[in-house]
């Protein structure tokens, strides 16, 4: 796929909102996690996130941590987790979700065709502020991924249309200060925040929302500002104390929510 894959995903969503599921590759084992994967895009997902895992993940919070953690102890690389995007071939975009050391390690140039090769639609670098590297940026890019933002609410105007303008795909707004994690309501001010980055000079680039979302009732909230609902750490509890079935259960009511 490549970022294309995106933006025919939104357009056929129309007026819909999208749900995005972040799993951690290789949790808890290669077989399950490919098996995660192909449950969450059949149970109602829009687009996927695939997590690399990395040893030091300074954006995840206690659930992501531990299953990175389990996933690293088995030997997860990232060359494994694009063999996982590729052995599990779904019909939606997928989105690889990443920090920079793992890429520079592997080379960025290989990295992105290979990614591309696997599957992927497009990638989100936590770590890399937008223009910090653009030689980064330019490689991600030549190769048909989309380089997807990440933008927080203390992200200042003139840094905020920078990162606008430099995206492809969608914009990833965090939703809240701190690390990832379930949280026991959406933030008072989202439907401002969301307003903000649109505002930025890119109005009709899709936004999408993450961190601290973990039930339905937060997921339909969240869309009612946003056009897509990320969810991670409730999936991924979901996926530790229930295996697929409870994954998958999940997905199913969270794309209710979020599709309305």
């Amino acid at each position: 796929m490549s970022e294309d894959a995106i933006a025919l995903r939104w357009r056929a969503l129309g007026t819909s909102r999208a749900l995005i599921p972040y799993l951690t590759a290789g949790f808890p084992t290669l077989a399950v996690s490919l098996e995660a994967l192909k449950r969450a895009a059949d149970a109602g997902a829009d687009f996927v996130e695939v997590g690399v895992p990395f040893s030091d993940p300074l954006a995840d919070g206690p659930t992501v941590q531990r299953t990175t953690q389990t996933a690293l102890e088995q030997g997860m690389t990232l060359a494994r987790v694009l063999e996982l995007i590729h052995s599990a071939a779904l019909a939606v975009p997928v989105i690889i979700m990443t920090y920079l050391n793992p890429v520079l390690s592997y080379g960025v140039e290989r990295f992105a065709k290979d990614a591309r090769a696997a599957g992927a639609a497009g990638v989100l670098l936590t770590d890399l502020p937008a223009g910090a590297d653009p030689a980064v940026e330019r490689a991600v890019k030549s190769d048909g991924l989309a380089l997807i933002r990440l933008v927080a609410p203390t992200t200042d105007d003139a840094r905020l249309r920078t990162a606008v303008a430099g995206a492809t795909g969608f914009v990833y707004l965090i939703s809240r200060l701190g690390v990832t994690g379930a949280r026991p309501d959406a933030p008072p001010d989202l439907d401002a925040q969301v307003k903000r980055v649109r505002a930025a000079g890119a109005p009709t680039l899709r936004v999408a929302v993450g961190f601290g979302i973990s039930t339905p009732a937060q997921a339909a909230a969240t869309a009612r500002s946003a056009d897509g609902v990320v969810v991670g750490s409730a999936m991924m509890d979901a996926l530790a104390q229930g295996g697929v079935g409870a994954l998958e259960r999940l997905t199913r009511d969270l794309a209710a929510a979020v599709h309305g």
